[in-house]
């Protein structure tokens, strides 16, 4: 097990807590799930690093494990960024399900995230050693998450707009479920977007 394998899923589980903590305030989620979450910043580093080593072993028969495992995990790091950066905005701006403020600010949350998911991808997902940034591979990169964004905008605003909040849930909340059921449907066309199109060797 490199090194890296360790440190980055350490860095990621711990960031993920963070982001949590902050977006559970401001959705002012139960106090149970609160409290838990002040478990987090222990207890997502750690399962980080197990699922890493999990498939790690479990790679040695069927390799793609290994890569699928850490794409996962910076899909993780994402939604929460992706998340963190829309409740922000939300807690700026406001919301209203009648105006178009929730497609700009899913828009500016989703351009955060891809940013991320560029580095974190290329260099640990993918294990690319350049470390310039190909106007072809970023060109490539851009053109598959562009196509990502298409969707994830359309899922996310149709969830949010025309579906609207469901079971007696806030806005806010909605908008966060709307984000999520959006990032599930594209994560497969990320997935094989960059492993067979930006990042193949």
């Amino acid at each position: 097990m490199k090194k890296a394998d360790i440190i980055l899923p350490l860095i990621i589980g711990e960031a993920v807590a963070l982001i949590f903590l902050a977006i559970s305030r401001f959705l002012a989620l139960p106090e149970i799930v609160i409290k838990a979450g002040k478990f987090f910043p222990i207890i997502l580093p750690i399962l980080s690093v197990l699922g890493v080593w999990v498939a790690i072993f479990l790679g040695k028969k069927i390799p793609v494990i290994f890569q699928l495992a850490k794409f996962v995990l910076v899909g993780i790091l994402n939604t929460f960024i992706y998340l963190g950066a829309l409740n922000l905005l939300i807690s700026v701006f406001g919301i209203s399900e009648k105006d178009w403020s929730y497609s700009i600010f899913v828009t500016l949350s989703f351009i955060c995230s891809v940013i991320n998911s560029y580095f974190w991808n290329k260099f640990w997902t993918y294990g690319k050693k350049e470390t310039g940034v190909g106007g072809t591979e970023f060109g490539k990169f851009f053109l598959i998450t562009g196509i990502g964004f298409v969707l994830n905008v359309s899922i996310a605003s149709f969830v949010f707009k025309i579906i609207g909040p469901q079971f007696g849930l806030s806005v806010e909340i909605w908008a966060n479920i709307a984000a999520v059921v959006a990032t599930v449907c594209v994560f497969i066309w990320n997935f094989l977007g960059y492993k067979f199109i930006v990042f193949k060797k």
